[in-house]
């Protein structure tokens, strides 16, 4: 297989670059929905950005790639050993990244019973779905918002619990499924439901660039790419390498950041402008900003993170005014105009 095309050598989709860093430095954020034409480069930016991202410690032999620093967070069998005395093998993995494709079924999904052991030796025995396989990772759903809606319920309860339940065959299994989502598709194809929508922290909208030197400059570095791939990833190998440094500078920066009362106020104030429901969109926006904050390694959330991050935490989160036709961003941009001094 071709190696992914080089995070850094996109051209022209910043915004979905930026909302992608923010989710690999923080996965509290609750992952990324990306709306926009066919061929902007969507899936092109969730592939690359899984050739960048730094290793992680998961235990040995372990189907759920269990952290073996958080004994809150083990599966039942890991579990079983610490208590047993026993010590987790560890080693080093690559961030998974896993693809969940259109009319997957339920059983691929969470897991079911090992028929084939089942059958050849009458043993019952789990056998681990793609939930299993993408914790402490990124799901990506292609076309999200052609899901199937007992798929859908399904995602909304693990998302939600940070736990995959599996009670069927006589099985009872319960193991961790904490994920970064990723979704996109075409919003001509179709709406997507609103608790699924409300369940992605981010939101980023693309179009096909209509500057001629950004066409260009695309066109050329794809072409470039399709003619040696290996050849053209080295071009960029020195520069994803320096994403995948300032992500790990991020993610030990994070939790020195600190968010004053000052900018809470300017948070709760620019939400209750737009009436956003509830306050997870605050939520989503301090901790965008502090991600955001923390790519630039400052101590402090300023302004000017909030003016970066706000339109892809809240875009997604308003509701429709009949007495407003301009769009989402547009409303997004002028509150921030008049709450969010520079």
């Amino acid at each position: 297989m071709a190696p992914a095309f080089p995070f850094s050598a996109i051209a022209g989709q910043d915004e979905m670059k930026l909302a992608m860093t923010i989710a690999a430095v923080d996965g509290s954020i609750g992952g990324v929905l990306v709306f926009g034409d066919r061929g902007t480069g969507k899936s092109t930016v969730v592939r690359a950005l899984a050739g960048l991202l730094p290793t992680i410690r998961a235990a040995a032999d372990c189907p759920y790639n269990c952290d073996p620093d958080k004994e809150d967070a083990l599966c039942d069998s890991c579990r079983d050993k610490t208590a047993a005395g026993k010590s987790l093998k560890v080693r080093r993995i690559d961030v998974p990244v896993v693809d969940l494709p259109l009319g997957v079924t339920e059983d691929r999904v969470v897991g079911a019973l090992d028929l084939e052991r089942a059958l050849s030796s009458g043993e019952k025995a789990f056998e681990p779905g793609l939930l299993a396989r993408a914790n402490r990772g990124f799901l990506y759903i292609d076309e999200v918002n052609l899901l199937e809606d007992h798929i859908v319920d399904l995602l909304l309860d693990v998302a939600a619990s940070g736990e995959n339940v599996v009670e069927r065959e006589g099985l009872s299994v319960r193991h961790p499924a904490k994920f970064v989502l990723i979704g996109s598709g075409n919003p001509e194809e179709g709406e997507l439901r609103p608790q699924l929508l409300d369940r992605f922290g981010l939101s980023v909208e693309v179009s096909t660039p209509e500057d001629l030197h950004t066409r260009m400059q695309v066109v050329r570095r794809r072409d470039e790419y399709e003619a040696d791939p290996h050849a053209f990833v080295e071009k960029w190998k020195r520069k994803d390498g320096q994403v995948r440094r300032n992500i790990e500078r991020a993610r030990d920066q994070l939790p020195e950041v600190e968010v004053s009362d000052n900018i809470l106020e300017h948070t709760s104030r620019l939400c209750i402008a737009l009436g956003t429901d509830g306050l997870r969109g605050e939520l989503t926006l301090i901790r965008a900003a502090r991600a955001a904050a923390a790519l630039e390694l400052a101590d402090k959330v300023e302004t000017k993170h909030l003016r970066q991050v706000a339109p892809v935490a809240l875009r997604h989160r308003l509701r429709r005014n009949p007495l407003d036709e301009s769009g989402s961003t547009t409303r997004v941009q002028r509150a921030i105009e008049e709450h969010l001094p520079e």
